[in-house]
């Protein structure tokens, strides 16, 4: 095998495993758990840029390592196809062109996928207790439309009236349930109106005491 040969075997596998990790982030595979000099905790495969959140990734990594083997591959195949260097010079150029190119994923990775404000919490996109306003009214046993804002989005979604009436577009609502892309609402009014007949209704505490004789 010529170094040719060998640097373009690095850069398909190298290349070929970037894709498939590429391919994995979109799906739920296990997690890859791999101990490295420099690589703390574990780095989630299967579950995409969101698998880094919380998770202390070293430089030398799954990610890393395939792109270094691709950047290394590359480089070196062209410089032993196309330049007069020698053996041991096109080995060093493509080391450093593979540590470059692995850097370089290195710090995307550390400073926008992993990065913590990037981090969602569930609880932040919780619908049951948004208040909103209808953009369509909803007719009698029909679907309308609720704008509301969450995590400091505008967000729009179907609504249909949790007792199935009718209500008018502009109408201010409170989700009480959510299922397969539908907010079932009542109306804030109503709502209100309960809590205060509740508060007005309940028996004030006593504030005679009964001293013994």
């Amino acid at each position: 095998m010529t170094w040719a040969d060998f640097y373009l075997v690095c850069f398909v596998v190298g290349l070929f495993l970037s894709v498939v990790m590429f391919l994995a982030g979109g799906t739920h595979l296990p997690h890859v758990h791999i101990h490295l000099p420099g690589m703390h905790g574990h780095f989630g495969v299967g579950h995409g840029a969101g698998a880094g959140h919380g998770a202390q990734i070293g430089p030398i990594n799954p990610i890393t390592l395939t792109a270094f083997l691709a950047w290394f591959g590359g480089t070196g195949y062209l410089l032993s196809r196309h330049s007069g260097l020698a053996y041991a010079s096109a080995l060093i150029v493509a080391i450093l062109a593979g540590t470059g190119g692995a850097a370089i994923i290195y710090l995307f990775m550390a400073k926008v996928l992993t990065s913590p404000d990037e981090a969602l919490d569930p609880a932040d996109f919780e619908m049951v207790g948004v208040l909103g306003k209808l953009s369509v009214r909803i007719r009698e046993g029909g679907t309308g439309e609720i704008i509301y804002s969450q995590a400091g989005t505008r967000r729009v979604c179907g609504a249909r009236s949790e007792d199935g009436s009718a209500i008018l577009k502009g109408t201010e609502v409170v989700v009480t349930r959510y299922e397969n892309g539908i907010a079932y609402v009542r109306r804030w009014s109503e709502m209100a109106g309960e809590e205060l007949e509740m508060d007005s209704t309940a028996k004030p505490k006593s504030t005679n005491e009964v001293r013994p004789q």
